[in-house]
């Protein structure tokens, strides 16, 4: 069977750490004589995160090394998401987004009472066009279009797109074209792995 992307991380173990960056595009110019400066911020934002798996014996260990082999160093994608934060905070049970490319404020409509909450994960699309957002400020709905603040901005234009809200993802790739696994005396291997969102 060929392999496709982007592909799903295996499930034969958990992820032992995770450390999830937001990127920013920002030009910072400072004077050396009074220290004031000028910031400018491009449109570019991005995720990267660096994983650490569980120690693990060798037939665990062999389906993550396949895994890893298989996305060809930075030509393949895969679905990553927080695994730490499956579902919301908030208490929305549907979100629809509308806005256009580079939005940061978007156009949200959630049933009125319902809320997402500051830090909540949404992800827009799915395969090869998820991406994973997260809300800034809480929002409570008021079952007509309002505005939500997230990060990062919006990938493509979206109109009327149902957000999902359990498990959210977005695509990413390998940060390195090189794998690397460590086994100690005991056979027990240490894998550890960086990825940044596939733009």
């Amino acid at each position: 069977m060929a392999i496709s992307y982007p592909r799903t991380l295996p499930t034969i173990t958990g992820i032992r750490n995770v450390e999830m960056r937001a990127i920013n595009a920002v030009a910072y110019s400072q004077s050396p004589f009074t220290f004031s400066g000028q910031a400018h911020a491009y449109q570019g934002q991005m995720w990267q995160a660096d994983i650490s798996l569980p120690a693990m014996d060798r037939s665990k260990a062999e389906t993550w090394i396949a895994f890893l082999m298989s996305m060809r160093g930075r030509f393949g994608t895969c679905l990553l998401g927080d695994p730490l934060r499956t579902s919301l905070r908030g208490t929305a049970t549907a979100v629809t987004i509308t806005g256009s490319a580079g939005d940061n404020t978007v156009s949200a409509t959630v049933t009125a009472g319902q809320t997402l909450l500051v830090g909540d994960y949404i992800q827009l699309g799915s395969g090869s066009n998820a991406t994973l957002h997260k809300v800034l400020v809480d929002y409570t709905g008021t079952g007509s279009a309002a505005n939500l603040e997230i990060w990062p901005g919006l990938r493509t234009d979206r109109s009327a797109v149902s957000a999902t809200l359990s498990n959210a993802k977005g695509v990413f790739r390998l940060t390195s074209n090189e794998q690397a696994w460590s086994i100690n005396e005991a056979s027990i291997y240490g894998i550890t792995f960086g990825a940044m969102e596939a733009i």
